[in-house]
Formats: structure tokens, C-alpha cells, sequence
């Protein structure tokens, strides 16, 4: 074989090693997805054909029914590929990154086969056999590539393997507690919370109003939804019953630079004044506002128990939290409810924080942040779901009210439970000390205070949680 075929095969398996890891473990996180065990399937026998192919044409030139059988593996491939990326498009919404750089295999693998199958076609004509063909060091890298291969598909089987095991509770069973067919106007709704909100909601029936950014990411969502990508496409005498405003510009993507800081708290605060603007000219007012927020208006804290009634500390995250229930808090005097639902850490694996511990955690890279001794509120996402619902179906709810389990857990208590889970060992620690350097606000906040909330209000008000616990959480989820 040619030196420029084996130039393109090269760049065959950089490119397929970027996508496999950037996009397939750290960005898209499939093996955690139940929604795409298929296209790990696929991916599997994809990576095992190439296995077989960097083994043959590494070492070995295959004559006759051989070089037949290895046309026919290139075949499948070809159909594999066209079968995912089918697949990929009725399952997830691909990133831009991923589709370029799909493209770009699709054509230097169609270069690959212009070179190639001549010389597979030459070796069919002859008669029946193998021979070794060693070529020293192209070998060698031809052998590891099969190994890297191979271990990629069976680590695609594995995680589809495990994808069948994990159970997701009918949508529609997390909003059983609201009252008759509503309408329901959510924002934020094609996020990690909005979504599995809307897939409740018209999963009961209830009508839903999804108001997207980008219309395009709204293609998952359950039907049947009206879309809109202004409030202003909503005429005065729309009925809306209740209105979700979870829209929000994402705080943990990325640090907290003076332009991020200026994004995160434009993003809530404007679209929150659209949305009481929304109310103030509608003929019919919707009876609740849920609005969201976090406990991060609390502020830095150590051990001390954080109930609604509690006071709050100076930070970047209370200056947000403060500024978005301000913002919301005027819809009152339209004679609408209003709920600021102060959110903990949300834990579910289609999305939010854990999304991005569990490919570390799986290989055993896992462990506590800095001390691990700072406190974690978290909530399950279904849980959370119910919630949203319970405070709407329940006129005596209003203010904030703390969307967090009744059993916060330290950071060293979390990465214990869940290197427990997977069965790994959680204790590689990153130092305190290289997390603030690095990480700066973003870090001292996020990664390393910490709240210990309790949900008061919502036990008081009959609120019964499905996983109080994080172990019963992760049991669930994972």
C-alpha cells in the first residue's frame, strides 16, 4: 500500500480518536445517555470492524476469499455509518463541532477507499491465502490502533449494556398533582430542567408554550407545544394559567470573567422584566409566577443550617439570586403569585453538574474537591419536577422556597457515594489552592463554598421527596 493511503488512514484515526473523546465522552456524554444505548451499538461494531482492518492491513496481505471478506467489512461500514448518522439525528442534536468533523471523516474515507480498493481488488484476483507483510514501525502503530479500537468497542458495549439497566420514570407521572388540563408558559424550556418539565407537562396533557432561543434545539421536545422566540408573539388575550421562567444564561460553562458575570445576570434579569411585562398586558393574569433561583443567595457559608428564613452573605451568586427574585418579585402587583425557587444542585444524567464528574469518576480519576468538607445541597431532577408542580398547585406557596432534599451531604460524603456507585475509588483530591488560582470567583463559589440548605417550607407545606437521600438519588439515576 501507498504511503499517502497510509497518510489518510493516519488522519482517519486522529480525527475518529477527537470525536470519540471530546464529543462521545466529554461533551455529549453517550455512555451516560439512555436515549442513545443505539447509537453506542452502532458504534460498537463500527469500532470493532476497525480493529479487524488496522490488524489485517498492518500486518497481513489477505489474498483471495479473504481480501473478498475484508471488501465486505468495508461495505458494512459504510452502512453502519449511514445507519448513525440517522440515528444521531432522531435521537440528539449534534453540536457544530461534531457535524464538521463528521464530514470530514465521511471524505477522507471516501479517499481512503479510492486507494484502497484497487489494491483489495488486485488481492481478491489471486488465489486464496494470507501472507505477513511486517513494514517495521507502520506495524506497530497499526497494531496499537486496533488495540485503541477494539477497547473503544468494548467500552461502547459496556455503556449500552449498562443503558438498558437504567429506567426513566414516565414524564407524565411527575406533574400528577396538578389540577385539569392548564396552560402552562415555560422558559428556558429546551434546558436540562425545561426539558424533562415539558415532557411532564404535555406527557398529562396540559398545554404547553416552550419560548426558545434557538428554535432548532427545540426539535426534542415532546409534542404537541407551541413554540414562540418572543413574548411579544403572545397577543393580550392569550390564556396562560401559570408561568415556568427558568431562562438563564448557564453559570458553571465557564469562568466568571467581567463579560460572563454581565451575560449570566443580563440573561436573567431581562428576560424575567419580559416576562412580568408579559403579565402586566395580558387581559387574563396567569395565577402563579414559579421563577427560578438558587441557593446561592445565601451566599459563602460553612456548617450552619440554611432555612428560608436564614440571612445571606456578599458573593457574586447572592448578588445574582437577589437580583433575579427582585426582578420577578413586581408580578405581585398584578395580583399574580410569585414562587423563587432557591435551587440546589441538580442531579440527573441527561444534563447539569454530575454530567461532568461521571466519565472521571468511571475511570477511576474521581475525588473530593479541596477539603471536601464544604456542603452540597442537592436535588434529584425528577424530584425537582414535582416540585415546580407541587408549588403550583398550592395557592398558600409563595416567596422563596429552598428546591434542595432534606439531606445535604458534604463534598468528601458525595464523591464517596458516588465512586461507591460505579465502583470506583474517589481519591484523587484536587487542592484547594490550584482550584482558586485557576478558577478564581467561579471556583470559591461553586466548587468550594457551600450551603447546607434544608427545604423547609416545602415539608411544612406536604411536599414528600423521592429520594431524600443521595444514595437513593444515584440508584435511581445511575
Amino acid at each position: 500500500m501507498t504511503s499517502l493511503l497510509w497518510i489518510l488512514i493516519a488522519i482517519q484515526v486522529v480525527m475518529g480518536v477527537f470525536d470519540t473523546f471530546y464529543h462521545h465522552e466529554l461533551t455529549e456524554r453517550l455512555a451516560w445517555r439512555p436515549s442513545q444505548r443505539y447509537e453506542l451499538q452502532l458504534h460498537a461494531v463500527r469500532n470493532m470492524f476497525y480493529a479487524l482492518l488496522f490488524l489485517v492491513l498492518g500486518w497481513l496481505e489477505v489474498h483471495g476469499v479473504f481480501a473478498m471478506l475484508i471488501i465486505a467489512v468495508l461495505v458494512a461500514e459504510i452502512v453502519i455509518t449511514l445507519m448513525d448518522f440517522v440515528e444521531e439525528d432522531m435521537s440528539r442534536k449534534l453540536p457544530a463541532s461534531e457535524r464538521i468533523n463528521h464530514t470530514l471523516l465521511a471524505i477522507n474515507y471516501g479517499a481512503i477507499l479510492v486507494l484502497l480498493l484497487p489494491v483489495l481488488i488486485s488481492w481478491a484476483m489471486q488465489p486464496t491465502g494470507i501472507e505477513l507483510a511486517y513494514t517495521g514501525w507502520l506495524s506497530l502503530i497499526a497494531a496499537a490502533a486496533a488495540v485503541g479500537a477494539a477497547l473503544c468497542g468494548l467500552r461502547d458495549f459496556s455503556a449500552s449494556k449498562r443503558l438498558s439497566r437504567m429506567t426513566v420514570a414516565p414524564a407524565a407521572s411527575l406533574v400528577e398533582k396538578l389540577p385539569a388540563r392548564q396552560t402552562v408558559l415555560v422558559t428556558g424550556a429546551t434546558g436540562f430542567i425545561g426539558s424533562r418539565l415539558v415532557a411532564g407537562l404535555t406527557g398529562a396533557g396540559h398545554q404547553v408554550i416552550a419560548l426558545v432561543r434557538n428554535p432548532a434545539k427545540a426539535e426534542m421536545l415532546p409534542p404537541p407545544i407551541t413554540l414562540i422566540t418572543s413574548l411579544d408573539q403572545l397577543p393580550a388575550d392569550a390564556r396562560i394559567d401559570t408561568i415556568v421562567n427558568l431562562a438563564g444564561e448557564p453559570i458553571g460553562n465557564g469562568l466568571w470573567t467581567e463579560a460572563k458575570r454581565r451575560r449570566i445576570l443580563d440573561s436573567r434579569i431581562n428576560m424575567t422584566g419580559d416576562v412580568v411585562s408579559l403579565i402586566a398586558r395580558l387581559e387574563r393574569k396567569p395565577a402563579v409566577l414559579v421563577s427560578g433561583s438558587a441557593i446561592g443567595w445565601y451566599g459563602l457559608w460553612q456548617d450552619q443550617v440554611l432555612t428560608e428564613s436564614a440571612k445571606s452573605h456578599a458573593c457574586f451568586s447572592h448578588e445574582l439570586c437577589d437580583a433575579w427574585e427582585n426582578a420577578a418579585r413586581p408580578a405581585e402587583a398584578h395580583g399574580v403569585r410569585v414562587v423563587c425557587l432557591r435551587i440546589g444542585l441538580v442531579i440527573g444524567t441527561d444534563g447539569g453538574f454530575i454530567t461532568r464528574m461521571l466519565t472521571p469518576f468511571e475511570f477511576g480519576l474521581g475525588g473530593p474537591l479541596g477539603s471536601g468538607r464544604q456542603w452540597m445541597s442537592w436535588i434529584e431532577r425528577d424530584d425537582l419536577i414535582r416540585l415546580i408542580t407541587h408549588v403550583m398547585s398550592r395557592p398558600e406557596i409563595s416567596g422563596p422556597v429552598n428546591a434542595t432534599a432534606p439531606i445535604p451531604v458534604t463534598n468528601l460524603k458525595f464523591t464517596e457515594e458516588l465512586g461507591r456507585r460505579l465502583r470506583r475509588p474517589a481519591f484523587f483530591r484536587i487542592p484547594d489552592a490550584l482550584l482558586r488560582r485557576v478558577g478564581g470567583d467561579f471556583a470559591n463559589e461553586l466548587l468550594l463554598g457551600g450551603q447546607r440548605v434544608l427545604p423547609n417550607k416545602a415539608l411544612s407545606n406536604g411536599f414528600v421527596f423521592r429520594h431524600e437521600t443521595l444514595r437513593s438519588a444515584f440508584e435511581a439515576i445511575l
